[in-house]
């Protein structure tokens, strides 16, 4: 029973952590289409970054006559109708509800969609990653535990002398740092 509500408190999780990155993703400034654009006119890094993900509520608006291109910062002078063909392409002429939709189908299927900056399959990346990233799992397990059981040995031994008062010091500290910051530090 446990295992059983374990596993069905996932699906909400899932769910909720989807919603999220979609939220965040879709919605935050410098998206697909001003990346294009900014490739385009030839624009800096931070000159892009208005506008939203490519949905007018996110950070444009829509003058009165409809210019699609004034949603996009550094847009200006450039063909409405290819502004609209951007955001067919990346799925912005659709709302926001259906866009979501659409990524849970995609996911469901394992269908990750093309990388925005390489050009080919998410899924074909992760492919060509999964060896190294493997590799390094593997290492680092073999690694933590030819060091973890002997000094746990060792520490059991020598319970209470300075040795196990450090070690523990050393170990308390290791935890505390962030994995990332000690895959920078390494």
């Amino acid at each position: 029973a446990y295992i059983l509500r374990r596993i069905l408190l996932m699906i909400p999780t899932l769910f909720g952590i989807m919603a999220i990155s979609f939220a965040v993703i879709q919605f935050a400034p410098g998206g697909p289409v001003e990346q294009v654009i900014a490739r385009l006119t030839n624009q800096g890094g931070s000159d892009r970054l208005g506008g939203g993900g490519g949905d007018a509520g996110a950070g444009g608006n829509l003058d009165v006559a409809g210019d699609v291109s004034s949603k996009y910062r550094g847009a200006q002078g450039l063909d409405p109708e290819f502004i609209k063909k951007l955001e067919k392409q990346f799925g912005f002429d659709k709302p926001p509800l259906e866009r979501f939709g659409m990524m849970l189908w995609n996911y469901a299927r394992f269908d990750f969609g093309d990388s925005y900056f390489r050009d080919i399959s998410v899924l074909d990346l992760i492919l060509e990653k999964m060896p190294v990233s493997i590799s390094i799992g593997l290492w680092i397990t073999l690694l933590s535990y030819l060091i973890s059981i002997p000094l746990g040995i060792r520490k059991a031994v020598k319970d209470g002398t300075p040795f196990d008062v450090w070690t523990s010091g050393v170990v308390i500290v290791g935890y505390a740092i962030p994995g990332f910051l000690f895959g920078i530090m390494l």
